[in-house]
């Protein structure tokens, strides 16, 4: 059973090196056939021209895919995706938080036939917000969609041949790998593992890419938000009805003035969950209209250790 590691690169080059040394001597500590798949995803330091020299210094196992710019962390998996020659794969950030020697354990999971190996994170080594804004990410996905993962932000993650063909056969604009995986996965589980502080450099999500990725995710896999919102609209409409069968009765019943601002209030309440349903329809019409688009996902610039 052959390996593939993919591991997306965006500007890490003071990661690089020692990723790499500690990846070589792990994979080649489980005795196994494998490959590295390394993605350049437009990196603007010196990322490329040291990948290169992994190729060069280990021509046997590395391989190398280089973006004409910057696409996303997903897509560059994808490029590997279709390109890799494992029977089973596996996904790795270039930052070192997520230590390459836990891949073992993962493997491990695969042998006893699970199909999909996702992990979370013992102890997380990030700041106090940027752990609660991925646990409220993960709330969010928990409770609207039929995804149950611990941590969705680990992309330490195994999956058999077969899931990647499905994954590769959707035609996605807005791909989370994870996510999708799981809902071909007939046995997926989780194992726990190491988290480290990052090696050098910064992060590449943003609170705001954090918030975009958990939009794409939850209208990407449930129509939920929108059932909801079609309730919630049925129930203002009952509250509008009651209210007014309320104003008059106190007009003409009771014989007492409106309250004049009522109106008003419940017309701006009315008007402002408008606005929030009209921006939730955006947001799938706008999936709709990447897909039509059919732009490609990514450009590959050049490629090393692949056949022709």
């Amino acid at each position: 059973m052959e390996i593939s590691v993919i591991i997306p690169v965006y500007n890490e080059e003071d990661n690089l090196q020692p990723l790499f040394t500690r990846l070589t001597a792990a994979m080649d500590a489980l005795g196994r056939s494998w490959e590295v798949i390394f993605v350049n995803d437009g990196s603007r330091d010196k990322s490329g021209e040291i990948l290169r020299g992994f190729c060069k210094e280990r021509p046997d196992v590395v391989k190398f895919i280089d973006f004409n710019g910057n696409f996303g962390q997903h897509p560059a998996i994808m490029a590997a995706f279709e390109k890799a020659s494992g029977d089973v794969m596996v996904t790795l950030d270039a930052d070192l938080q997520n230590p390459p020697e836990e891949i073992g354990k993962l493997l491990a999971k695969i042998d006893e036939g699970y199909d999909v190996v996702g992990s979370y994170r013992k102890q997380r080594e990030d700041s106090f917000g940027r752990k609660y804004a991925s646990k409220l990410v993960n709330f969010a996905r928990d409770k609207m969609t039929t995804i149950r993962m611990k941590d969705q932000g680990c992309m330490l993650r195994a999956y058999k041949k077969e899931i990647i063909k499905a994954v590769l056969a959707t035609d996605e604009r807005s791909i989370f790998i994870p996510a999708l995986a799981y809902t071909f996965a007939a046995n997926p589980t989780e194992v726990e593992v190491e988290h480290s502080h990052r090696n050098a450099g910064e992060s590449k999500y943003s609170y705001y890419k954090l918030i975009r990725l958990n939009f794409d995710l939850i209208t990407g896999f449930t129509l939920m938000p929108l059932q909801l919102f079609t309730i919630f609209g049925f129930l203002c409409s009952l509250g509008s009805l009651a209210l007014g069968a309320y104003l008059l009765f106190k007009r003409f019943i009771l014989g007492e003035g409106i309250w004049l601002y009522a109106p008003f209030a419940v017309t701006f309440f009315l008007i402002s969950v408008t606005m929030i349903g009209v921006g939730l329809i955006g947001e799938y019409v706008g999936r709709i209209y990447q897909v039509v688009q059919a732009r490609p996902k990514y450009m590959i610039r050049s490629t090393i250790g692949f056949d022709k």
